[in-house]
């Protein structure tokens, strides 16, 4: 693992230049974000990176110890924008069926959004997950959405609306499919097919198409 040989006993600063260690964090990150989905995490250089940000490797090397560090915090900001938005949704104050309808179309909206996040996913399926797996912060995050999602199945089949023994697990895995596929395989699909993905009624179709089917799934 990568990492300085020498802590420094506090941020380097270029001169003239306010230290405010969140900003300079956060923007690390993002300039991380695109050298990690231009080159995946073997191929991501730090030079890269602290040139985006006018920085130096050694104010990277000071917050984030390593790269393979600094790309675990990439894959942190990455789920916890997307777990983060879930939880204000606030599903357990909705009917079932529309939080259904909620859950399926932000999904939607998001990775259509954020192909940077797509991408990532992407890479670190590659790496088998390895460092998603070091991350209990990503595991506690995405226990939040199951535990919404089983409130809504669980109230849904309490009304009559759903069926009895669905588990949160496999709907969320339905509709990350969906909404995943789309955006992972769009070149490959697109081309093979002549679909183009961008197509606004396009959109607008698989995204409807996309909540009837996760709601004829559920309904009882």
């Amino acid at each position: 693992m990568t990492t300085m040989n020498e802590a420094p006993a506090a941020a380097p600063t270029r001169k003239g230049r306010k230290n405010n260690p969140e900003k300079t964090r956060e923007n690390i990150l993002q300039a991380a974000i695109a050298e990690f989905v231009s080159g995946g995490l073997a191929g991501a250089r730090v030079d890269a990176i602290a040139e985006r940000t006018q920085t130096s490797k050694r104010m990277i090397y000071y917050y984030f110890n390593s790269k393979e560090q600094l790309y675990i915090e990439v894959l942190e900001k990455l789920y916890g924008d997307i777990r983060n938005t879930e939880s204000n949704m606030h599903l357990d104050e909705i009917a079932p069926e529309e939080g259904i309808r909620r859950l399926v179309e932000f999904t939607f909206d998001h990775h259509d959004r954020n192909v940077d996040f797509v991408r990532i996913v992407c890479n670190e399926n590659i790496n088998h997950g390895q460092f998603v797996k070091q991350s209990a912060a990503i595991r506690s995050m995405n226990n939040t959405v199951l535990t919404a999602l089983d409130g809504i199945l669980r109230r849904g089949a309490e009304q009559g609306l759903f069926r009895q023994g669905l588990k949160a697990i496999d709907v969320h895995m339905m509709i990350s499919a969906f909404c995943f596929y789309r955006v992972s395989n769009r070149h490959t699909f697109g081309a093979l097919f002549e679909v183009d993905f961008d197509d606004p009624a396009l959109k607008a179709h698989h995204r409807e198409m996309f909540v009837d089917t996760l709601l004829r799934f559920v309904r009882a």
